[in-house]
């Protein structure tokens, strides 16, 4: 009977000791049964402290970069390391701008930004009045200091004139230093403006540098940017300059450092993991930095993150994700092209599809003045056609067709999302009625009963012509299935369209070749990017890609209104924050709206997916790579 009892406080012990250990794996407690003295004797040992197992996460890409460098390339591919390597400076996120390892962006409202009155001579770089770069000399037109607009603008003649001069202090936050525990400072912020203006750094763009009289560093965490004289610049609050490690670099030349392994393939950083392996056609693997600026928040939340090259094919990359042998798949893998398989599997709880609407935006542009060289009538001077073509356009069945409803119809050249949206822009509903009315009046007229429209006293067009156009595009499946969309929508409206899809690399050439950008063509669409800043200049009279401009510039419908040019040109020489930057951003999209050079067609989607035990992921409209949140991101 005692024995028994004996027997049942062991177990009891033994079971306790086993609950200890599974609450408490970082000290296993292990008991043990001996006989001393014919006695059985429970004893229990504590043994040396069992490490946590290592959380890693696997972030399935579709491309392998070709550098990590910042300024070597520009591959999406590239943009997901890197945001493992570096956090900030500076976020783009959701139409707006924050700062990361700033204190603050400076503002004109706080004084850490200002606009003073500097005096500039013959000789000198200053901005002109239409915002080139030139040497002050007789006969260049320059704005005045206090002068915002070119009603105010002079001719220079000689001797000294003043002129308005930007200037913005950035205060760095204390205490980030790089991954090898050595201080970042606003130093590496000048050494990396030094290599950006360096004719050896291959970069597309050296607008921001070559816009600025001085960037320099007055103490470890002080830096200050000073523009040109006439140069008010709209984003002035982005001009630090992204640090790279003067300390581990410096001796390099810039031309060497392109081509240098340590800034190529294990760049240092200041982010919450570190590269420590790159195997080419495999994956990059990177651990977490223990030097990590937001360490005691706990970030990053996994000690380990594999970045695996899986193919830009998005059934692999599915069929990967669901084995558990990725994570998160990125955009890159194109799972756009199996939108109805990635929902049915949420539903299943497989995985997790993640869309969002960004900042692409799919259109379709009249060619409104082409090229004297192409012959065809002149079917889209008259605004009443161009706007009952886009009420004969059903771009919801667009979105239904192409996103499975995932996306929405757009109004404008910005999404409703943007601050600086109009709300009041001219919307055109799909309405057939009103759009054949609308051509009735015009003078299309179908006649002789045979379905496609004749002009009849339409200006500037031979009675008879019929209306009759191509719409061109690239051979993407997105675009073929929308197009054949409009060409039944626009039978409808008794217009006769041909469907012309050929190789992007042969639509998008430059003129006077290429028919888009060579101003040769009825009505062309593809898509172009809205980033945080409106691009009203995308349809600037100034923009006409013309043999005279070296074919250079968006405006391929050849569009121009006086109007559009006036409300446009005021609102990029505006400051962000002001009234008149949102009021004449506003105007500029309201004109757009009614005047069609083009119709918004519709937002393109981004699509991630995750399984459903990741926390912390989000995609952002305006960030264009989703793993910029990546210190946030864990396991359930």
């Amino acid at each position: 009977m005692f024995k028994s009892k004996r027997w049942m406080l062991v177990i009891g012990l033994l079971a306790i000791a086993g609950l200890l250990a599974s609450c408490a794996p970082e000290a296993v407690v292990e008991t043990v049964i001996v006989e001393i003295a014919g006695e059985m004797v429970v004893v229990t040992a504590t043994p040396e402290p069992v490490p946590e197992e290592e959380v890693v996460m696997v972030i399935c890409q579709g491309q392998e970069p070709d550098t990590l460098y910042i300024f070597g390339g520009s591959m999406l591919a590239a943009r997901h390391p890197q945001h493992a390597i570096y956090d900030g400076p500076i976020e783009n996120a959701s139409f707006g701008y924050q700062p990361v390892i700033l204190e603050k962006l400076p503002a004109l409202a706080d004084g850490d930004a200002v606009i003073q009155v500097v005096t500039a001579k013959e000789g000198d770089q200053v901005v002109d009045n239409v915002g080139d770069i030139v040497t002050l000399a007789a006969g260049a037109t320059i704005r005045p200091a206090g002068c915002r607009t070119s009603e105010c603008a002079i001719e220079y003649e000689s001797g000294e004139v003043e002129m308005d001069q930007m200037v913005a202090t950035f205060k760095l936050l204390e205490g980030i230093t790089w991954s090898d525990g050595e201080p970042l400072t606003v130093d590496d912020s000048v050494y990396g403006f030094e290599l950006y203006m360096d004719p050896d750094t291959p970069t597309p763009s050296r607008y921001a540098g070559e816009h600025t009289t001085s960037y320099v560093a007055v103490d470890d965490l002080t830096s200050v940017w000073t523009g040109l004289p006439g140069y008010l610049d709209a984003t002035y609050f982005l001009n630090f300059f992204d640090p790279l490690p003067r300390h581990a670099w410096g001796h390099m030349t810039a031309a060497e450092i392109v081509e240098s392994e340590e800034a190529s393939r294990t760049p240092l950083g200041w982010g919450p993991f570190i590269l420590t392996e790159w195997i080419s056609g495999s994956h990059i693997t990177a651990v977490k930095n223990p030097n990590y600026f937001r360490a005691d928040e706990g970030l990053p939340k996994v000690d380990k993150v594999i970045f695996r090259f899986v193919g830009e094919e998005p059934n692999p990359a599915i069929a990967a994700i669901v084995a558990g042998d990725c994570d998160i798949l990125t955009q890159d893998t194109h799972l756009d092209d199996q939108i109805p398989l990635l929902i049915e599997m949420e539903k299943e709880g497989a995985l997790i599809p993640t869309f969002v609407t960004g900042t692409v935006w799919e259109h379709v542009d009249f060619g409104i003045n082409p090229v004297e060289s192409y012959d065809r009538p002149d079917f889209f001077e008259d605004v009443r056609t161009r706007q009952a073509i886009a009420m004969c356009i059903d771009r919801q069945a667009m979105v239904d067709a192409v996103t499975y409803g995932k996306s929405v119809v757009i109004h404008s050249y910005i999404p409703e999302e943007h601050p600086t949206y109009n709300p009041d822009v001219k919307q055109w509903p799909y309405d057939v009625a009103a759009a054949n009315a609308l051509l009735e009046e015009v003078g299309w007229t179908d006649t002789d009963g045979d379905g496609v429209r004749e002009a009849v006293g339409v200006a500037d067009i031979d009675d008879g012509t019929l209306l009759a156009f191509k719409w061109q595009s690239t051979t993407a499946e997105m675009r073929i299935t929308y197009m054949q969309i409009v060409k039944e929508n626009l039978a409808l409206c008794g217009i006769d369209l041909t469907l012309d899809n050929m190789a992007a690399g042969q639509y998008f050439a430059d003129g006077p070749e290429g028919p888009l950008f060579g101003r040769h063509f009825d009505l062309g669409s593809f898509a172009w990017l809205t980033g945080v800043e409106p691009p009203c200049d995308l349809y600037l009279t100034t923009q006409w890609p013309s043999e005279e401009s070296g074919w250079a510039g968006q405006n391929d419908p050849g569009f121009t209104d006086v109007a559009y040019d006036e409300a446009c040109n005021k609102a990029l020489q505006s400051l962000p924050g002001t009234a008149e930057y949102d009021q004449y951003h506003k105007e500029a999209q309201a004109i757009f709206s009614e005047l069609l050079p083009g119709v918004p067609l519709f937002l393109r989607i981004k699509l991630s997916a995750t399984r459903p035990e990741v926390t912390g992921f989000i995609m952002d409209p305006t960030i264009n790579s989703e793993i910029f949140n990546i210190e946030n991101f864990g396991f359930k």
